[in-house]
């Protein structure tokens, strides 16, 4: 069902409906009727989102609905829900799902926020199934993608996090990462809708709001304008360097390993001859593709002192993976599974 509001075009409307109609097409073949669903939180970025993909959904041959997160942290958080899923069929977007989820504060490191998120997507992914929906649509904007490469910094988080958030990332879409705020704001005013204020969103208890109100304006203040554009490019000049270098080093860690009694081995000689950014994700991709485990970035160097600064060391006890050097070979086996003992030249190199 495609909604009867017809407000006017205005450039706000019109650059949020492109967005969303290129991100539509660029995301891959979906079969023709399929549905795709919008996360929507009441907010002006989601309520935009929304009645931008309800426009453009049919004309792309797609059906378009919503799902609804009720976190219930607040008071009053399932008339949110309500009111946010009235406006979402007033919209015509169907189905309309309202997933309740409890956020655990205690399981996540990274605090309230963080679990959240964590409920929040597992809701996702929870609505996907329900609906065999091919993707969920995001209203992030510029100034959250802006937002998220200035913490991962404040945090040396390293370059993983500095690539922000992904326009497409398996089934979540986020069409407005380049579009500011305002302008989904000035969408909202044009279509004549009205959004939800967050009280959250003004809370400077936490971090992400210190940044929005504090970090980034001054920092626009004392270096001018345009920083938040400046974030935004920075990551997608990262996603660009970093989806090559995961291309090589996955060709790579195919080509440097071979099967071992349960596990795998690696050449440790031509691992070494790679650079350092290349090795690491080298023994990375290789652990994933064989234990289907993720190692982090301390795990990975723990792996790669014994290639570049080998001198005897004893197996390294890793999670879920067990890793020795031996005869000029990283053996990276389950735990409880030692290497078979061969000639010893774990000083040298294997022969080729």
């Amino acid at each position: 069902m495609e909604s009867t509001r017809r407000p006017r075009l205005t450039p706000a409307i019109a650059e949020v409906r492109r967005h969303v109609r290129t991100l539509l097409a660029e995301a891959g073949p979906v079969p023709g009727g399929a549905l795709v669903l919008v996360g929507l939180s009441g907010g002006a970025d989601s309520l935009a989102l929304a009645a931008a993909a309800a426009f453009e959904a049919p004309r792309a041959g797609l059906r378009a609905g919503a799902v609804i997160v009720d976190h219930a942290l607040q008071a009053g958080s399932a008339g949110v829900a309500a009111e946010a899923a009235r406006q979402a069929q007033e919209l015509g977007l169907e189905p309309v799902l309202v997933l309740r989820v409890t956020v655990d504060h205690g399981t996540d490191a990274g605090g309230p926020e963080a679990s959240a998120r964590t409920a929040r997507y597992a809701a996702f992914a929870e609505a996907l199934r329900e609906t065999s929906a091919s993707h969920i649509l995001l209203g992030h904007t510029l100034d959250d993608q802006a937002e998220t490469v200035l913490l991962g910094l404040a945090r040396g988080s390293g370059p993983t996090s500095l690539q922000g958030m992904k326009p497409v990332s398996g089934p979540i879409l986020r069409p407005l990462l380049g579009i500011r705020r305002a302008r989904t704001r000035q969408f909202c005013v044009d279509a004549g809708l009205h959004p939800w204020q967050d009280p959250h969103n003004d809370d400077p208890r936490y971090t992400r709001v210190r940044v929005r109100q504090t970090a980034l304006p001054a920092l626009e203040r004392e270096l001018g304008p345009g920083v938040a554009e400046a974030l935004a490019r920075t990551a997608e000049q990262l996603r660009e360097d970093s989806s090559a270098l995961d291309d090589l080093a996955r060709a790579l860690s195919e080509q440097l390993s071979e099967p071992a009694d349960h596990g795998i081995r690696l050449d440790a000689g031509r691992l070494e001859s790679n650079p350092p950014a290349v090795r690491q994700r080298i023994i990375r991709f290789a652990v994933e593709r064989a234990f289907g485990v993720s190692l982090e970035r301390v795990h990975t160097l723990a792996v790669l002192r014994l290639v570049t600064d080998w001198h005897g060391q004893k197996p390294l006890d890793l999670p879920s993976v067990r890793v020795v050097r031996q005869d000029g070979w990283l053996i990276i086996t389950v735990p409880g599974h030692a290497p078979s003992k061969g000639p010893s030249r774990s000083h040298g190199t294997p022969r080729h």
